[in-house]
């Protein structure tokens, strides 16, 4: 269901996106655009209502913790269409208001009851709970680095929607096998609005989902993940969800440091990452894409390998 919403969303959004002037145009002046044609930024609007209306209907429960998902992804749709906006103006959003809003997201889940609480001591089997601030503090930065790694990803045709739609898939085993509903639920309704999504974001792309689809796509991620994959982990599976994601974690750790070390702002977007430099080594955007999806399922798998390991 998740899929065919989007799939028959997608067009005419794409068409009320060039009625309303709202496309990415090619920038001669920067480096990461590296299409050459209009691509319209509504992708974003499908992926929310196809993963909200699917979830919703099939997990058939409104908790606390789906209000504050729904109401987090909320505030990042909107804050990532103001951002696509300016874009469009070829203008740079400010990276704070950003930053405020996805913190307030994490925030938001976090006070639901959806967190990082602790983890199975490995040598006696308790439980041992972290103090409060660890909880918080732990959360808030796994949901806001998870948002932020997959908004960073999106700069290749089909590469962020694909690799969500592989992490998600990994996330959907990791959930089964450990018997929760709730956290499979939301990674199935992930992996068909994101296959939907690839099925015209494929290069050459005929829909962008802009900041406000990739950081609602990183943001559910990490929901799923402390969901599922987080919740009773023993100290080496706390690794399963982050060799799901990879990919763009690692990237990104890559980036920031670089940045960090030249002096550069973290949030001041260029060209350093995996997919652009592959590109300047001579591969084609198809053949990078395939290069980063054939890591992301190796990571994946290894993901999976550990989570048998442990069970």
């Amino acid at each position: 269901m998740s899929f065919f919403i989007v799939y028959l969303l997608i067009p005419p959004l794409g068409r009320l996106a060039f009625r309303l002037d709202f496309v990415d145009r090619p920038r001669e002046d920067v480096e990461r655009k590296i299409h050459r044609e209009p691509i319209p930024l509504t992708a974003s609007y499908a992926i929310f209502v196809g993963f909200f209306i699917t979830y919703l209907l099939f997990a058939r429960e409104f908790t606390l913790e789906t209000l504050a998902l729904f109401i987090g992804g909320v505030l990042l749709l909107t804050i990532g269409t103001i951002d696509d906006w300016y874009k469009t103006k070829g203008k740079d959003f400010p990276a704070l208001p950003k930053f405020i809003v996805q913190i307030a997201a994490a925030v938001l889940v976090f006070f639901s009851g959806n967190a990082f609480t602790g983890f199975i001591n490995p040598f006696s089997g308790d439980y041992i709970s972290l103090p409060f601030i660890l909880q918080f503090l732990l959360t808030i930065i796994w949901i806001f680095g998870v948002t932020t790694v997959i908004n960073f990803s999106d700069g290749m045709d089909g590469l962020a929607g694909g690799l969500t739609a592989i992490s998600a898939v990994t996330l959907f085993v990791v959930a089964l096998t450990m018997g929760q509903s709730t956290s499979a639920f939301m990674a199935v309704s992930l992996i068909g609005v994101t296959l939907a999504y690839l099925r015209f974001n494929k290069a050459p792309a005929k829909i962008f989902m802009g900041d406000a689809g990739a950081t609602f796509l990183g943001f559910i991620l990490a929901v799923i993940a402390l969901d599922g994959a987080f919740k009773q982990a023993t100290v080496l599976s706390l690794f399963i969800p982050i060799l799901a994601l990879g990919v763009p974690i690692f990237d990104n750790i890559f980036v920031v440091i670089r940045r960090f070390l030249k002096g550069q702002a973290i949030y001041q977007a260029d060209a350093t990452q995996v997919h652009y430099r592959l590109l300047k080594a001579g591969l084609n955007q198809r053949q990078v894409v395939g290069v980063l999806y054939l890591a992301s399922i190796c990571l994946s798998l290894s993901s999976i390998i550990l989570l048998l390991i442990q069970t």
